[in-house]
């Protein structure tokens, strides 16, 4: 499994694909759809996190001071 803000946007316009299907109708739409709200729900709350640990590391770059601890779990994963 991949997991960066790549794979994540590739899986986003493949959902956004399966969602423009014209031919898809009734339950498998609705099925399709309950697939695209969870996936959206998800995907917020990866970029939600990705967006925290930036700001923490703006936060770090900008102190530049010795003193200045970020907590472990919004460190980057690099």
């Amino acid at each position: 499994m991949k997991n960066t803000l790549g794979d994540l946007n590739n899986h986003l316009f493949a959902q956004l694909e399966r969602l423009s299907d014209e031919d898809m109708t009734g339950e498998k739409l609705a099925d399709e759809i309950n697939r695209a709200k969870a996936v959206t729900s998800v995907a917020s709350q990866i970029i939600a996190n990705g967006s925290l640990v930036l700001e923490a590391r703006k936060l770090a770059d900008d102190r530049m001071n010795a003193d200045t601890k970020i907590p472990k779990m919004l460190e980057g994963g690099s």
